[in-house]
């Protein structure tokens, strides 16, 4: 079979930024378990930034106040995102760069772009929702009991211990990445472990199967729905928005495909001198290349479908199959420490015992979202800025980790600030609200990018295509219709 050798005239397809070099694809390791759980870990990194914010936090609230019949939309929702992960990605193996970099390729250019996104990192991520539900669990832990009104100066003195755990993780290890997914394959671990075992024990299997069935009554939807939580809930039953983008940064900084090729950001402590280039490699279209290109997607699909998706789905069923039979129905949980108010009723219907155990699961559950959503929103300022300023990269002594230490700073002083405007599920709303829109357009961006951008070999078939047109109409109906509510319903 005769191939075109050639990658795409990079002239016509990379916008205002450089063009792509180009080497041979790196071959992964053979496919083996022990070579899978070794390379894969991204997926992980994502699914612990997800499942504080959908599964235990939104995803118990939304079904004890409006029942289980909603949870279809989750359903759909991991999928659409399950694949829009698929298709980022499908970029960054082939050259290297985060999805964010090929979107700046895009018109009206780069610098148009590089500020849309950060201006939507900072709106969805900018508050540090995660760190404030952490103070309440924590707050719960030591008093015994939940915080009221007179409890606000301890729990915020609690939330800025935890944004300075959390900026003590990012300075430690080799890589960033590196550490990321240690720290995330801990907690997955005891989040699983724990949820696993009380639902076992604890829940009618009666109610296993009521909880199975709302992920597949597609269509139904409660009257007097809110509309900005019905949105909250689309977004982060999977990752949300920034956070469905940025695994691209650690499919890249892990080494996979041509990302190997192109550096990561490493660690304060880090003694590597490889600086990372502001711009990817392609591979040409050869057997080699095309045989190690379907090796790697291999790894990517192991990643993602098993462990992301069906992590997602799984923990979606357990937190909500546990909330829903020790929680009264109809009880509005937005108003209150919802880990904190899980554990109450698990200690009063359950075990008193539980107590402590489901706040200690509830701390890791929000610890690893918040986590994973303050690297997200750094790493997305940071991979922008590095790509869209030349000026800045030709500064003596600067790299990207000085880079990345340095948005680090600052949004950690604005976290101190940031986190007093609200309780946690107010300020989880804010995330919601913004990643409908991004979900929406980048969707299309990416359709766009993986049919233009791409060798004909490797762009994705017609139903990925259609998927990608899908995930946009669903998410930007969803903010279509909270910008009605939130304008023009009459109140």
């Amino acid at each position: 079979m005769s191939l075109n050798t050639s990658p795409p005239d990079s002239s016509n397809v990379t916008g205002d930024l450089a063009p792509w070099g180009q080497e041979d694809l790196p071959a992964p390791p053979p496919f083996t378990i022990r070579n899978l759980f070794r390379t894969i870990g991204p997926g992980a990194i994502l699914l612990a930034g997800s499942i504080g914010g959908g599964e235990w936090l939104i995803g118990p609230t939304i079904t004890v106040k409006y029942g289980m019949s909603i949870l279809w939309i989750a359903t759909v929702a991991i999928a659409l995102q399950l694949l829009f992960n698929l298709e980022a990605i499908r970029y960054t193996l082939y050259t290297g760069e985060p999805i964010l970099v090929g979107i700046m390729r895009l018109r009206p250019g780069s610098k148009f772009w590089a500020g849309g996104y950060i201006f939507a990192a900072v709106a969805q991520l900018g508050v540090p929702a995660l760190a404030a539900g952490c103070a309440s669990v924590l707050f719960a832990t030591f008093a015994g009991r939940m915080a009221g009104d007179g409890d606000a100066t301890a729990l915020h003195l609690l939330t800025y211990l935890i944004i300075a755990i959390t900026v003590g993780i990012l300075l430690s290890g080799k890589t960033i990445e590196r550490m990321l997914e240690y720290f995330s394959w801990v907690m997955i671990t005891f989040i699983f472990s724990f949820l696993i075992t009380v639902n076992l024990l604890f829940v009618p299997f009666s109610h296993w199967l009521k909880t199975l069935t709302g992920f597949f009554q597609f269509g139904s939807l409660p009257a007097n729905l809110d509309p900005l939580l019905l949105a909250t809930f689309a977004a982060t039953a999977g990752s949300g928005g920034i956070g469905n983008l940025v695994i691209t940064n650690w499919y890249r900084d892990k080494g996979f495909g041509m990302g190997a090729k192109v550096g990561s950001i490493t660690s304060a402590f880090s003694h590597s001198e490889m600086q990372l280039s502001p711009v990817g490699k392609v591979f040409p279209i050869t057997e080699e290349n095309l045989t190690n290109w379907n090796s790697w997607w291999k790894y990517v699909s192991a990643d993602q479908v098993w462990l992301w998706g069906m992590g997602c789905l799984i923990g979606m069923f357990l937190n909500v199959n546990l909330a829903t039979a020790v929680i009264p129905e109809n009880t509005n949980m937005e108003h209150l420490a919802a880990g904190a108010f899980q554990a109450r009723y698990m200690a009063e219907q359950l075990w008193t015992g539980f107590w402590w155990l489901a706040l200690l699961n509830g701390f890791w559950v929000l610890m690893s979202t918040h986590l994973s959503n303050t690297d997200v929103l750094i790493r997305t300022v940071t991979d922008i800025v590095w790509v869209a300023s030349p000026h800045l990269r030709e500064r003596r002594k600067m790299n990207i980790s000085r880079l990345y230490y340095f948005f680090l700073t600052i949004a950690t002083i604005w976290g101190l600030f940031a986190v007093n405007w609200g309780h946690a599920i107010q300020l989880f709303k804010i995330l919601g609200a913004v990643a409908g829109p991004v979900l929406a357009i980048a969707a299309l961006q990416i359709l766009i990018i993986n049919t233009k951008l791409l060798p004909q070999q490797l762009k994705p078939p017609l139903w990925r295509r259609g998927a990608l047109i899908v995930c946009a109409i669903c998410y930007g109906s969803l903010s279509a219709a909270f910008i009605w509510d939130l304008f023009f319903s009459p109140k």
